[in-house]
């Protein structure tokens, strides 16, 4: 029997309101008892989620902004430690995720390239051996050895992407990483993502394109509120997340309707009131 490269129950996470952040060591250090989770303090991205991933599977996660996508590439990291519940894995990941945000800007590329191949379990031998590979693969051949504060965005982007996908690591995280970048640039993105999938890795992606869902996804995760609404087949997941949006969108319009009419019946009394009260002072006069 396979067992999951990937598993998740019960799983949730919560923070309080108005914090945005919630960091790893933090959690590690102090930890809220469940009686401190009291309903209506806390905003819950993610709650009751189970699913499992098996080796090889390629898993579309799908939702509008702040329905816990993101969140949930990072509980798969360990970077986020859930409040209730578990995700375990399998094997380690290779996070496309906030590519650049694991670079020091003092640092030049090479020794960034270095810093950060270290930190995801590359050898020297491996690095020394791909490096070549990444710094032609991000085009910065004339740049690799200047500080990455004078990097463009899209440089480091390039840089980080190129890094982490020479990482062998089974499971293959995608937080929306073909949304930067120029047109050539996504397009290599795609060729290299492909010929990862040919290898047998594990794919679990973000990402708001129906094309690009289809294209490497046959499985499909559709989350709102923070809960998993659909399972099944990435047009099955696509189909529903298609159906509450335009039921969100028919709300909303019948809710501006509502407005228009209310503004639109204060106009006329307030119009109204002020004409008698003009017929009034004429009388008077």
């Amino acid at each position: 029997m396979i067992e999951p490269i990937i598993q998740a129950r019960d799983l949730g996470i919560f923070f309080p309101k108005g914090s945005k952040k919630k960091g790893r060591l933090k959690d590690l250090l102090v930890r809220r008892s469940k009686h401190d989770n009291t309903p209506g303090q806390d905003f819950w991205p993610l709650r009751h989620v189970n699913f499992d991933i098996f080796p090889g599977e390629s898993v579309g996660i799908i939702g509008s902004n702040g329905t816990g996508k993101s969140t949930l590439l990072r509980l798969i990291t360990g970077v986020l430690i859930p409040d209730e519940g578990y995700v375990r894995r399998e094997g380690r990941v290779a996070p496309l995720i906030a590519l650049s945000a694991g670079f020091s800007g003092d640092l030049t590329g090479r020794e960034n390239v270095n810093l950060v191949g270290s930190m995801h379990g590359m050898s020297r031998k491996e690095i020394r051996d791909k490096f070549d590979d990444i710094v032609d693969f991000a085009e910065l051949e004339d740049f690799i050895d200047t500080p990455v504060k004078h990097y463009s965005s899209g440089m480091k982007v390039r840089l980080g992407f190129a890094l982490i996908t020479q990482l062998p690591h089974p499971i293959l995280l995608v937080d929306e990483a073909l949304a930067v970048g120029d047109r050539a640039f996504k397009e290599k993105c795609r060729v290299v993502i492909q010929s990862l999938l040919d290898e047998g890795r594990t794919l679990v992606f973000v990402s708001h394109s129906p094309g690009d869902l289809r294209r490497y996804c046959k499985r499909g995760i559709y989350l709102s509120k923070g809960e998993v609404i659909t399972d099944g087949t990435v047009d099955e997941a696509l189909k529903s997340y298609d159906a509450d949006t335009d039921a969100k969108q028919a709300e909303q319009k019948r809710k501006r309707a509502r407005v228009a009419a209310r503004n639109k019946a204060k106009a006329e009394a307030e119009a109204a009131q002020a004409a008698a009260a003009g017929v009034v002072d004429m009388k008077a006069g």
